[in-house]
């Protein structure tokens, strides 16, 4: 199986074979169960999923203005080229799924549980992440986070590399061992909340003026 690694951090990755899906007009499946799919180039006013389960398939240039998914339970699934600004993506599962140029801005998420999930040159600017649980291995690479949240998550063992994280909030939670290397922190919020995080010596001046800046300290 095929793995992404970022330093000490190693997702598996979905193991698909294009040449055995099925070319797809819909996701909700039969009995809220699909597998084996590809479902393309959808442009779709609203797209409601709830209680489904996506299983070994690829999902590529899908836009959708308006996204509500309840309850879903993806297993080695690729996103690539989406558009899904403003989706509002509640409870349910993600493992071994990927994101890769794709467009989540203002999106919203909510009691979502990633176990092996990859982001890579994604959009997340204004997303927001309440009680976001990682179970397992999880990468945000060459992804923006503009003014994104995270608030009461657990994002332990989660790896950031080469983001940009200005003004990215970061509210309680749990953050141990968790990746930030490779980064610019000097526009971080709510670097109190921050507690046992992994950082390179030379990321400290960074992490201060980010403090600094939280904490209204001036200099004269």
């Amino acid at each position: 199986m095929e793995t992404r690694t970022v330093r000490q951090t190693s997702v598996t990755l979905p193991d698909l074979d294009d040449a055995d899906l099925n070319e797809v007009d819909s996701l909700e499946g039969e009995h809220g169960t699909l597998r084996d799919f590809r479902y393309a180039d959808a442009q779709l006013r609203e797209l409601p999923l709830s209680g489904t389960q996506l299983m070994d398939g690829h999902i590529t240039g899908l836009i959708t203005q308006r996204a509500r998914l309840e309850d879903l339970r993806l297993h080695s699934v690729e996103f690539s080229g989406c558009d899904l600004a403003g989706v509002r993506w509640e409870g349910g599962k993600l493992s071994r799924v990927t994101f890769t140029d794709c467009k989540l801005l203002g999106a919203v998420w909510e009691n979502v549980t990633l176990d092996d999930v990859v982001f890579e040159r994604c959009k997340l600017d204004y997303a927001t992440f309440t009680q976001l649980r990682a179970v397992g291995s999880t990468i945000f690479t060459d992804c923006s986070l503009q003014e994104a949240r995270f608030s009461g998550s657990d994002l332990s063992d989660v790896a950031f590399d080469s983001c940009d994280l200005h003004l990215t909030q970061f509210d309680g939670g749990a953050y141990r061992d968790c990746d930030l290397r490779g980064n610019d922190l000097s526009g971080l919020r709510g670097v109190s909340a921050l507690k046992k995080i992994i950082i390179d010596r030379s990321q400290l001046q960074g992490l201060a003026q980010a403090f600094a800046a939280e904490q209204e300290i001036t200099f004269d």
